[in-house]
């Protein structure tokens, strides 16, 4: 949602800002410069990432517009599931959440928690690593194991910002290509009148407006977006790896690591947490 009310304002306050200095809109519809600078920087993306990681930008485009990053409910939850199988850890051993883990659509820990199974990419983080300590390896290993985890998925979801954050520091200079180019079509009319000239001249600046317009109004914005997306996808998995280092001490002590590992702005209190949890300890029962 706010994107949306972000490239309003942008396209908002600048054609306002125009109008208010009487200009002309007609001046600004250059559909072929928007064409040249459009069309060239998506060619660059193309040419600078394989198949494989276009798609994944093409994908993660779509988060700017649709993902909604994680809140204090989302955390409580996760909170409460980890408390759950630390609980069942404690109760019956760790080799009782195998079954939990290779069918989670049957566990009944993991079945009150949909939000978990439907985000496939939190779901084999947890499986993965849970088979792990069910392995038996040694807690100083599953740290090791965790962080090269993150490490590489963090690569990986640094792909598409950054390449966005390039396209945007390109689009300024294929502005400027697009104001050459009706610079040298200007010049073909170097014998019209005055008025002919000034208005494909405006024209021709034009494609340098658009070129830095779209770089800092938008795409460098949407780069931005979707680093910060990254960085809050972090924190929920850091919560994840913090309860996991800490799995052999008591429930307690576990959820209350994890829960530090939350910003401020979206940590629940203690207290929050223990009314939750009672809560779900009464509709199990």
């Amino acid at each position: 949602m706010n994107a949306f009310v972000g490239i309003g304002l942008v396209l908002g306050c600048v054609i306002l800002g125009y109008l208010m200095e009487h200009g002309n809109l007609s001046v600004l519809y250059q559909p072929a410069e928007l064409v040249i600078i459009g069309g060239a920087a998506v060619g660059a993306l193309v040419i600078s990432l394989p198949g494989k990681l276009l798609i994944l930008v093409l994908r993660d485009i779509k988060k700017i517009f649709i993902h909604k990053s994680p809140t204090k409910d989302d955390f409580i939850n996760l909170l409460v599931l980890l408390y759950d199988l630390c609980s069942k850890v404690r109760r019956e051993g760790i080799l009782s959440l195998e079954n939990d883990i290779e069918e989670p659509e049957k566990s009944d820990i993991f079945r009150k928690h949909k939000e978990v199974i439907e985000d496939h990419e939190v779901m084999d983080f947890l499986r993965d690593n849970f088979r792990v300590i069910v392995m038996g390896v040694q807690t100083n290993d599953v740290a090791e194991i965790l962080e090269i985890d993150l490490e590489c998925s963090r690569r990986e979801a640094m792909i598409s910002p950054q390449s966005l954050a390039r396209t945007a520091d390109a689009l300024p200079g294929l502005g400027i290509v697009a104001a050459v180019m009706g610079v040298v079509l200007t010049m073909g009319k170097i014998s019209e009148p005055p008025a002919v000239l000034g208005a494909s001249i405006g024209a021709a600046l034009v494609g340098t407006f658009l070129g830095v317009l779209l770089c800092y109004g938008f795409v460098g914005p949407m780069a931005t977006n979707l680093e910060f997306k990254v960085k809050q996808k972090e924190v929920y998995f850091n919560v994840i790896k913090t309860a996991l280092q800490h799995f052999e001490n008591s429930p307690i002590v576990v959820i209350e690591m994890a829960r530090r590992e939350i910003p401020s702005l979206d940590r629940p209190s203690f207290k929050e947490f223990e009314d939750i949890k009672s809560k779900w300890k009464t509709k199990k029962e």
